[in-house]
């Protein structure tokens, strides 16, 4: 794993150097630095705007009592997605605007959750059993000395 960050590390940078020089004797320094400075302030725009809407929606399903897991993936790659489109270069731009598309990014959350599924499966021994627990209400008393039951943050007095 950490060989692949240093050849990521070492690698995009490399690539983004050498299409940026590329690109600078094809069509001129001043348009190559434009595009790089158009594509950081409409890319964090465009994060900024699904970032919000992103917050709405988590807000939205809080409101209605259902977990926000995909919002705040969605949120986290919306993020990763705002930090690479603010790194000078062309590819990470490009990964940047695609993690911006919503069918992307849904794709992209759905490889996400089902690799850290699997991972957690794993480390767990292979027991899926965790995975399929279902939140139960129920309701419960405290048994005083006498064995009598008193409702949890209720009326004090014990039920008839």
């Amino acid at each position: 794993m950490l060989a692949r960050l240093i050849a990521l590390f070492v690698a995009v940078p490399v690539a983004e150097l050498a299409l940026l020089v590329w690109l600078g004797r094809r069509v001129g320094l001043v348009p190559t630095v434009a595009l790089i400075l158009v594509t950081g302030v409409l890319g964090a725009a465009l994060a900024r705007w699904q970032g919000l809407a992103t917050l709405d929606r988590f807000r939205v399903a809080m409101a209605a009592g259902r977990p926000p897991h995909r919002e705040v993936v969605d949120g986290v790659l919306i993020l990763v997605a705002g930090a690479v489109l603010l790194t000078p270069g062309l590819l990470t731009d490009a990964a940047g605007f695609l993690l911006l598309v919503p069918a992307v990014r849904r794709r992209v959350r759905d490889r996400l959750v089902a690799t850290v599924r699997r991972r957690l499966l794993a480390a767990r021994g292979g027991d899926p059993a965790w995975a399929a627990q279902e939140t139960v209400e129920a309701e419960f008393r405290v048994l005083g000395a006498d064995g009598e039951g008193r409702p949890r943050g209720g009326d004090p007095t014990p039920p008839d």
